[in-house]
């Protein structure tokens, strides 16, 4: 681990956002292991929320998923990355401000993550994202609400 990867790691436990990660970790029934970089991976994570192969609260990178898929080496530097941000950031203002990012992702795109500057800043194809053109919000709008119309109705 680089001395900077301690700072970081020092810094994500003060500003609290490893021990947020550390509690959602334990609320989702996960396992924990100690991860390169200064990380931990929480594998096993059995709540549905996020919906994600993988997420990260400060330094703590939780997945549904058992150890081994974290043996891709692009991925954990797309998480690492993330780990960075929360340092950057303060903290946990940066739950609030990546979910303004999947929203105005998701608005232009239809995607929440081909325009969250998180996904991005974090490098789109190291976390497994395709990146999608920006498309009229019409069309967006049409998306997200065709699986509601094409619903049944009543009981």
């Amino acid at each position: 681990m680089t001395a900077w990867q301690r700072v970081k790691l020092v810094g994500n436990f003060l500003n609290l956002t490893t021990v947020a990660g550390l509690m959602v970790g334990v609320i989702g029934r996960a396992s924990f292991s100690r991860g390169p970089r200064g990380l931990f991976f929480a594998n096993g994570y059995k709540l549905g929320f996020p919906v994600a192969g993988a997420f990260t609260i400060g330094n703590v990178v939780l997945s549904k998923h058992g150890r081994a898929y974290f043996d891709n080496p692009a991925l954990v530097r797309h998480e690492e990355r993330h780990s960075w941000q929360y340092f950057c950031l303060i903290g946990l203002p940066m739950l609030p401000l990546y979910v303004v990012g999947v929203v105005v992702s998701f608005l232009l795109t239809g995607d929440p993550a081909s325009r969250n500057p998180f996904e991005r800043l974090a490098d789109l194809r190291e976390g497994g994202y395709v990146e999608r053109p920006i498309q009229p919000i019409g069309k967006t709008v049409t998306q997200a609400f065709s699986g509601l119309r094409s619903r049944p109705k009543g009981p």
